[in-house]
């Protein structure tokens, strides 16, 4: 495609982001919001829908010839399309739940299977990141207004496997994620939420983040364009090959984040 449709890409994908962020903080500064279980027993909130409302409305307006898959909209998970756009409109439920912050609104582009674009923004958090149209990554700083404010371009760390830093999931950690982690000679184990785990990768704060669980696209495609962006890879964890986009229900396998000197065991 044309340097000015990845151009568009991504001031839509930014601002789209930005504008969910607001909604989504809207609600979590009340003192309560409405929350309800989905049929696979996970959380969703008012701001989850407001936030996908407002996103959907968005794309079909700025990118209105691109397909939209999105988690709250089931209707979606049967597209099935070369080129598409993939949201997670909150990421981290339970986190928000919880206001412990570590949310975030999910955008990306994927062709042929791999996630191209893509933008992670973590509205309580005050943390933007985004692919640029060139394809290479940066994080904006703050405060966010409708033109960019100071770039930074990210890029994954050079690991010292003698003491990696290794990220794992704040809500999902479980006894064979600590094994597999406990393979490791580490220098630094934190834990994180969302997609951030993602972006802590893609800037050089972690080296590692292995997921041994159950995620969808939605929940991985704007984080996975973000560390490739920075020069990353995301591996499936059965046979080290490149995670891709567009399986049948749109399900991932268990996969691994790391920056290009880590030595998989």
């Amino acid at each position: 495609m044309s340097s000015e449709f990845h151009e568009r890409v991504e001031s839509s994908f930014r601002a789209i982001a930005l504008r969910a962020g607001e909604v989504i903080m809207d609600v979590y500064a009340r003192p309560d919001f409405q929350t309800r279980s989905k049929a696979d027993d996970s959380p969703v909130t008012e701001a989850d829908e407001a936030a996908d409302r407002l996103i959907r409305t968005e794309l079909a307006r700025c990118l209105p010839d691109i397909p939209v898959v999105t988690e709250e909209l089931s209707e979606s998970h049967a597209i099935m399309a070369d080129r598409f756009i993939i949201v997670d409109p909150l990421d981290g439920t339970k986190e928000f739940v919880r206001r412990r912050g570590d949310f975030t609104v999910n955008i990306a582009l994927v062709e042929h299977g791999v996630p191209v674009r893509g933008v992670v923004y973590a509205p309580a958090k005050g943390r933007l990141f985004y692919t640029r149209a060139d394809g290479h990554s940066v994080e904006e700083t703050g405060p966010f207004d409708i033109q960019p404010g100071a770039l930074t371009p990210i890029t994954v760390s050079t690991p010292d496997n003698a003491a990696l830093r290794i990220v794992a999931s704040k809500s999902h950690r479980d006894a064979a994620t600590e094994a597999y982690i406990a393979r490791y000679s580490m220098a630094e184990n934190k834990a994180a939420g969302s997609s951030l785990k993602f972006c802590l990768v893609a800037t050089g704060e972690a080296d590692f983040y292995p997921r041994l669980g159950r995620t969808m696209e939605w929940d991985t495609a704007a984080g996975h364009a973000i560390v490739l962006g920075a020069g990353g890879k995301v591996l499936r964890f059965d046979d080290h090959s490149p995670l891709t986009y567009g399986k049948p229900g749109y399900e991932n396998p268990f996969f691994l984040v790391l920056s290009q000197g880590v030595a998989l065991r």
